[in-house]
């Protein structure tokens, strides 16, 4: 039976299949010695290799949750000298699940199954993710309300979420959603200025007890529930639900 390309090389752990469609564009994908395209199948016994080399099979599970430290970018790409790989040093191949941007810090999951990459990041199914956010300027309850019920960027309108006020200029939020730079935009349009941007929880995860910079596997039960959780997601991703 054969498969796609870029489910193929995720499901050996080598990345997720966003990261493989990168490789494949970037001509860096070989299937039986030719030069890889997006929408490629591949059959058993293929050959395929990414620079050149042959990819590995798949190893055990590893399922990480970081407390990222600002400064650091989520990708798996070492020319980027803040990549969150180099970072972590991880004795074998992981990939971050989602984003938080450069300046974003707080929670993210890294991992080598490309599975359950694709079912988190289904915006379709609705996990929730909670920031505590800081802006420039004072806010008030109009502004709450405004957040609240959603705000027109990137030609939609987000949904509608929880949102808290926890100071003058702070406030907590919940997002189902995963918009590239979402709360930011949201706050951008209604303007403020995000100065301050850490995610507390993903689903049922949260940070509590693990320091900035600091890593730590999921504990058993935790991987039991998040894998009950996504029983009945979808497999195809349909957007990157775990950006901010």
């Amino acid at each position: 039976m054969d498969t796609s390309l870029n489910k193929y090389i995720s499901d050996t752990g080598f990345c997720s299949r966003r990261e493989a469609d990168k490789y494949i564009e970037e001509c860096r994908v070989t299937i039986n010695g030719q030069d890889a395209h997006k929408g490629n199948r591949v059959k058993p016994g293929d050959d395929v290799r990414i620079d050149g080399e042959p990819l590995k099979k798949k190893k055990a599970p590893v399922y990480i949750l970081l407390n990222k430290p600002k400064g650091i970018t989520c990708t798996t790409d070492t020319k980027d000298k803040s990549n969150i790989i180099d970072f972590i040093q991880f004795k074998s191949r992981i990939f971050p699940i989602g984003r938080l941007d450069k300046l974003s810090e707080g929670l993210i999951f890294l991992t080598n199954d490309g599975d359950i990459v694709n079912k988190i990041l289904r915006a379709g199914n609705g996990h929730e993710k909670e920031y505590i956010v800081t802006v420039d300027q004072p806010i008030d309850a109009n502004f709450v309300n405004l957040m609240r019920k959603g705000v027109k960027i990137l030609g939609t309108v987000t949904q509608p979420c929880f949102v808290k006020q926890e100071g003058p200029q702070k406030f907590r939020i919940i997002l189902t959603q995963g918009l590239n730079r979402q709360i930011r935009r949201m706050c951008e349009v209604l303007g403020c200025r995000v100065t301050s941007l850490k995610r507390i929880r993903i689903m049922h995860i949260s940070l509590q007890g693990l320091q900035t910079g600091k890593w730590r596997y999921f504990t058993p039960a935790e991987i039991e529930t998040i894998n009950e959780m996504l029983r009945h997601s979808s497999k195809t991703a349909d957007g990157d639900g775990m950006g901010e």
